[in-house]
């Protein structure tokens, strides 16, 4: 289990950038996205996640914007920037 821990603590910004610079993605659809590409090895929590993609986007790298549905529900979409190609 440590192994894995340190795996994710030194992969998460990576992982991100390459699962986003695929498509603009919001953070449910990046959890599952990363789960299933993954086969299930990399679970993202919401504690991990968000964070990382606040560093990411402080860091220039990822921006977000937020995009009104048809339904009228709101979701918060990350796109990569030049910067984080």
């Amino acid at each position: 289990m440590v192994k894995k821990r340190e795996l994710m603590k030194g992969s998460v910004a990576s992982l991100l950038l390459c699962l986003i610079a695929y498509q603009p993605m919001y953070g449910y659809q990046i959890i599952k996205e990363m789960e299933r590409r993954s086969q299930g090895y990399f679970k993202f929590k919401e504690g991990t996640l968000y964070p990382a993609l606040h560093r990411l986007e402080k860091a220039g790298l990822l921006l977000s914007k937020w995009q009104t549905l048809p339904s009228g529900q709101q979701r918060k979409y990350y796109y990569i920037t030049a910067k984080g190609s």
